[in-house]
């Protein structure tokens, strides 16, 4: 039983103060009321606005911390002398406020990455969260892969249901990866190209160049009627040149899949269709790599490139094959090193017959002799039109002018 009792100050239901007070007298437990044990009476509040009356009991101290920790946010959030909103200064480390200028925050952690960018492009360059984009996989790297592995988190091998479980998610997730026909012929290319760039020790700038033009290829429909394969392997041949490290038709041909004639044929194809600067591959850009294959020193090496030069201004390379010219000077060179290299050695390292080696060797040989002929020849001449007279004065061939005869 609970029995109310109103106490109003001015006959309004107000107190002398303007608050609402009632009192309540409850029926402690002993006589089976709804009181507290001890009998202590809950009190109950009413505000002005006539909202419910609230009990006060053990739950309001848990709701007066809450109320606290959301003043201390409030406060955070605005400035303590003036109220105003608070601006982090990331630059300088400060927190201040937008009204007043007061510095409530200095010396701040700087969370941000230590390095600068001014461009998106150098920004995704520079970043380090999450694995970078890349052209060599069909969707540029922003899929997700599950791991091979049998195992948990924790290095466990997975249960038997787990692991038919997790076949069934790699099987859906790589159909998913490719939705239509283009991503899959693109991921079949690009594999391709990775296989190749691999057995052939192309650099990643290689790789990249390449499937950036398969890309351009298919985007311009180039490729109906003609295989993915050639296509592919055109494109890296294309890529190789274009970075100054090119490789044989031989060397290509031997680690694609389709035949030497239509390897070409795509090459052709696509130089032309997508109008790339390919120039002319030079003979110097094979030495590098022949050399540290036959092992010999670099005044062989040195040599050879000089033979090359001397035969590059006589016109010696047009219409002949770089890789053939290649070989050849690296024997020439190998002869007037004396060097220990033979034509036989040659010809394994560089897949150039022998008969071709002796040929190209003999016009370069020609070629360095009558440069130094001439050379010889002008320094001869050079040297009688400034030797010196008996009076040790230069002769010259000029009349002084006002002699006669």
């Amino acid at each position: 039983m609970t029995r109310d009792t109103h106490t109003h100050g001015d006959g309004t239901g107000q107190s002398s103060n303007g608050v609402d007070t009632d009192s309540h007298d409850s029926v402690g437990p002993e006589e089976g009321g709804g009181g507290t044990p001890g009998g202590t009476a809950p009190v109950r509040l009413r505000t002005d606005g006539g909202e419910r009356p609230r009990v006060r009991g053990g739950g309001e101290s848990e709701r007066d911390e809450s109320e606290g920790d959301e003043t201390v946010a409030d406060e955070t959030e605005v400035c303590p002398e003036c109220g105003g909103p608070l601006i982090s200064d990331e630059s300088h480390g400060e927190t201040v406020c937008g009204d007043c200028g007061l510095v409530v925050e200095s010396n701040e952690i700087d969370r941000g990455p230590e390095w600068r960018a001014f461009d998106s492009a150098e920004r995704d360059q520079k970043s380090r969260v999450g694995a970078p984009t890349t052209n060599m996989l069909h969707d540029q790297g922003l899929s997700t892969n599950i791991g091979w592995q049998d195992k948990d988190a924790y290095g466990n091998t997975l249960s038997s249901s787990q692991r038919q479980k997790m076949q069934r998610l790699r099987t859906w997730n790589e159909r998913l990866r490719t939705s239509d026909h283009s991503e899959r012929n693109l991921k079949q290319a690009l594999g391709e190209i990775e296989r190749m760039a691999s057995a052939l020790g192309l650099p990643e700038n290689v790789r990249e160049t390449a499937s950036v033009i398969y890309r351009r290829a298919l985007e311009d429909d180039l490729l109906p009627g003609r295989s993915i394969e050639g296509i592919a392997t055109a494109s890296l041949h294309a890529a190789a040149r274009m970075a100054g490290v090119p490789r044989s038709i031989d060397e290509i041909a031997r680690v694609s899949r389709v035949d030497e004639e239509t390897f070409q044929r795509a090459y052709r194809y696509i130089v032309k269709e997508l109008e790339l600067e390919v120039q002319p591959a030079d003979p110097t850009e094979y030495l590098p790599r022949f050399a540290s294959k036959l092992d010999i020193p670099d005044e062989t090496e040195r040599s050879a490139r000089q033979l090359l030069e001397l035969g590059k201004q006589e016109a010696v390379h047009s219409g002949k094959s770089p890789v053939g010219l290649a070989a050849a000077a690296l024997y020439a060179a190998g002869v007037l090193t004396n060097a220990d290299i033979t034509q036989k050695e040659v010809s394994e390292v560089t897949d150039i017959s022998e008969v071709t080696i002796r040929n190209r060797y003999q016009e370069l040989l020609e070629t360095a002799t009558s440069a130094n002929d001439a050379d010889d020849t002008d320094n001869s001449v050079a040297g009688e039109r400034e030797s010196p007279g008996e009076n040790g004065s230069a002769e010259t061939n000029e009349v002084p002018v006002g002699v006669d005869g």
